[in-house]
């Protein structure tokens, strides 16, 4: 029976690789890519919504601070 030689290492992950990157610029083609009014809209809803929760974390640290102050007054 013939023995089937198997290809070495090097060309079989050369090959993976190859394969990879032909696969991936094939899937890139198929984006479709946003405009530049897109970005731009995304990015400012996106800095609203952060401002927004940000501002609703720092009233709920502010009123949490001040009532454990007040407790820590009331018992000290």
């Amino acid at each position: 029976m013939a023995e089937v030689k198997k290809e070495n290492w090097f060309k079989r992950t050369w090959g993976k690789v190859r394969k990879y990157f032909r696969e991936l610029r094939s899937e890139l083609k198929k984006v479709v890519w946003p405009t530049p009014q897109q970005v731009l809209k995304n990015t400012l809803v996106v800095v609203c919504c952060v401002l927004v929760v940000g501002v609703f974390i720092w009233l709920f640290d502010f009123v949490a601070q001040v009532g454990i102050d007040a407790l820590i007054g009331l018992f000290h």
